[in-house]
């Protein structure tokens, strides 16, 4: 069973790049676990079904045994398959109540809200647990990714839930985000793609204790 670790409040939420090979993909995460990341999602827009059922599994065990939360993007059904802490869904990715509705309310339900402050709302209303709003900056991963205003993070604190903010966040430019009401900062790259991967992770978490 999944150990169903309360909610972050603030921090590091890592995504995981389009990796195939899920030794190697293990190998890269699991330092960074050790390293104080608040969650860990698993995203990979590349793998077919049996390799993001497989890389899920191992994940979800790595995950366990550091006590991270770790959250399925886009498939609420692998999510409960893997007995993740919870899923992640944007547009397209089905119906957020459905999914709250077979998540139960012991599981988490994140929803990507893009630069609209109405999906926020309608999220809200549906259950989902907390609001993802991006991107706020270039982004490497999704370089024609829809952007988003720092001033929607303070407009969006009226519904009550925490806020992620993705989209081209560095240690050197998530201040004015998490100034602006960002509870946790969502990154690819930015950590993935460092030469030191767990320094930057370090890097991270002083700019929410500053």
């Amino acid at each position: 069973m999944s150990i169903r670790i309360a909610w972050p409040r603030r921090g590091l939420y890592l995504l995981t790049p389009d990796e195939p090979d899920t030794g190697r993909l293990l190998a890269r995460t699991r330092p960074l676990l050790g390293a104080g990341i608040a969650m860990l999602q698993y995203r990979n827009k590349i793998a077919d079904a049996a390799l993001r059922m497989d890389q899920a599994q191992a994940l979800a065990e790595a995950c366990r045994e550091s006590r991270t939360p770790f959250i399925v993007n886009d498939d609420w059904k692998l999510a409960l398959a893997v007995d993740a802490d919870g899923t992640h869904l944007g547009e397209g990715d089905g119906e957020l109540r459905e999914a709250r509705a077979a998540l139960g309310p012991r599981r988490l339900l994140g929803a990507s809200c893009y630069g609209r402050l109405d999906l926020a709302e309608r999220a809200a209303t549906a259950g989902a647990d907390y609001l993802a709003f991006g991107a706020f900056f270039p982004s490497g991963t999704k370089p024609g990714a829809r952007r988003a205003d720092p001033g929607l993070l303070r407009e969006a604190a009226k519904f009550g839930l925490p806020q992620v903010a993705i989209g081209g966040i560095t240690p050197d430019n998530a201040d004015s985000l998490i100034h602006a009401g960002a509870d946790l900062v969502a990154v690819i790259g930015a950590v993935f793609d460092a030469a030191d991967p767990v320094a930057i992770v370090r890097a991270f978490n002083l700019r929410f204790e500053s």
